[in-house]
Formats: C-alpha cells, structure tokens, sequence
C-alpha cells in the first residue's frame, strides 16, 4: 500500500515537472521574440528610425536585430538554459537540506557506528532533504529487523533493499531536466551554426553581383557572427550548467551509498556483539 501511494505520488511530481518544463519552453520562445522584436527592433536603434535599414554605429541591440529570424530562437535557448538551471540549483539546494550536508553525513556515521541510531534518526529530521530521507529509511527498516528477529544475512539484504528503494524514489527528482540541459547543449550549437550558414549565404549572394554590395555583405556577415556569438554562449552555459550539477548528484548519491553501507555494517557489528 505505501508503495503504490509513492508511485502515484511520483507520477503527479512527473507530470507536474512535464508541464513545467513545456510551459518554460513555450514562454522562453516566446519572450526571446518578444525581446527580440520590440527592443532590440526598436526604431530607435536603427538609421532614419527605419529597421529596415542600418543600426545606429555602436549600436548593439540593432546589430544583434541584424541577425535575422534564428536569433530570437537562440535567445529563447538561452533563457531555457538559464531557467533550468535556476530551477536545478534550488532543487539540489533543498535535497542536500538545511545544514551543512559534509557536517551532517560525518555526525550521522559518526552515530551509526557507535550504534545511536535514534540520535541518527532526530539528525535526519533535523537536516530533512534527499539524502536525510533515505538515511532515515535505512536506519528505520534496521530497527524493524532487530525486532522481526531476522538473521544476520536477511536483515542486512533488507535494509540494504529498503536504502535502495528510497534512492530510486528521491533519484528521478534530482535527475529531472538534466535532459533538457544537455539537449540544449546540442541544440544551441546547431542552431548557431545555421544562423552563421544563413548569414554567410547572404554575404556571398552580395558578392555575386556584377558590383558588391557592400551593405548586403555587411548584413550578411554580421548575422553569421551574431548568430555564431549567441549559439556559442547558449551552449556554453549549458554545458556548465550539466557539468556542475551532474557533480552535484554524484555527491549525493557517494553520501547515501557510504550511510547505506555504515547502516549494514553497524547492524552485523550489532549483531555480532550479542
């Protein structure tokens, strides 16, 4: 019964975390051309007031206008980038909990091993998060087994079984919208590199006739540079935005993997003695 009431509970956290992540796609999108549009296409940064026509000189909200119709998509990009990983970092912030999470794991060996399981327990509760919530559950499941009676072997596959059930349960939370992060990577570069290819057709559509034209051959490079630039930056960010919170849940999951091994051995020690 409890398990099904945490499968129900993580399939509404998925599909509340699917809607979020669609609806951010969409107003990102959404906001960059607006950006994109109305302020960087203002007529205030253009020759004559015209959009049509030449950015002020110096003017980098026109140039970047210049960049033709894949920038605001780029732009949309980047604020996905920026969004997600807004959103990640508070959502790793709350799973390592309230206090120091390195103090906290060292307290709670600390008290595994010479066997203070309720002091361990309270720590839980007090440091709450990810990692306190599955340190808690094995340290639950090994009181259970001391009073169920089980042999040595038995106990420790259980408590061992219920650590794991609990990291599979709090995981998925802490992986949500890694993905979209590093598609972004991908897709940032790729985009980028169309915008440079578009820019660069124009550019030599101006040199193919009879006399250049230079203000066709400046728009056409400066919207392949501009493109190249926002690309460049989108992936980048994302990039380091995957790298550090991928790091992030590898150190998570090192605290819960060495408090679910001190749990079993603290139990067999226990066990041992008697």
């Amino acid at each position: 019964m409890e398990q099904d009431l945490n499968v129900s509970v993580e399939n509404k956290g998925s599909k509340g975390s699917s809607v979020f992540a669609a609806l951010t796609i969409v107003i990102c999108i959404v906001i960059g051309a607006l950006l994109w549009n109305f302020v960087m296409g203002a007529p205030a940064n253009f020759v004559k007031n015209d959009p049509a026509g030449q950015p002020l000189p110096g003017n980098y909200l026109g140039m970047v206008y210049k960049g033709g119709y894949i920038v605001p998509v780029l732009m949309g990009l980047l604020l996905m980038t920026i969004v997600f990983s807004v959103e990640r970092f508070i959502v790793l912030k709350k799973a390592a909990g309230n206090g120091n999470l390195d103090n906290f794991v060292k307290d709670v060996l600390s008290q595994i091993k010479s066997g203070d399981v309720q002091g361990a327990i309270t720590a839980c509760d007090t440091q709450e998060g990810s990692v306190a919530n599955v340190i808690k559950a094995g340290l639950l499941k090994s009181e259970q087994v001391k009073k169920d009676g089980l042999d040595v072997d038995t106990a420790t596959e259980n408590i061992n079984k219920e650590v794991e059930q609990a990291t599979s349960l709090e995981m998925p939370m802490l992986e949500k919208h890694l993905t979209i992060i590093s598609t972004l990577v991908s897709i940032g570069t790729l985009l980028g590199l169309l915008g440079t290819v578009s820019g660069m057709i124009k550019a030599f559509a101006g040199l193919a006739e009879g006399t250049p034209d230079q203000a066709e051959l400046a728009n056409g490079i400066s919207e392949a540079l501009i493109n190249t630039a926002t690309g460049i930056s989108t992936s980048t960010l994302a990039v380091i935005s995957y790298n550090y919170f991928t790091s992030k849940i590898d150190t998570l999951t090192y605290f819960i993997d060495e408090a679910g091994f001190a749990i079993s051995q603290a139990y067999k020690r226990a066990k041992g003695g008697n």
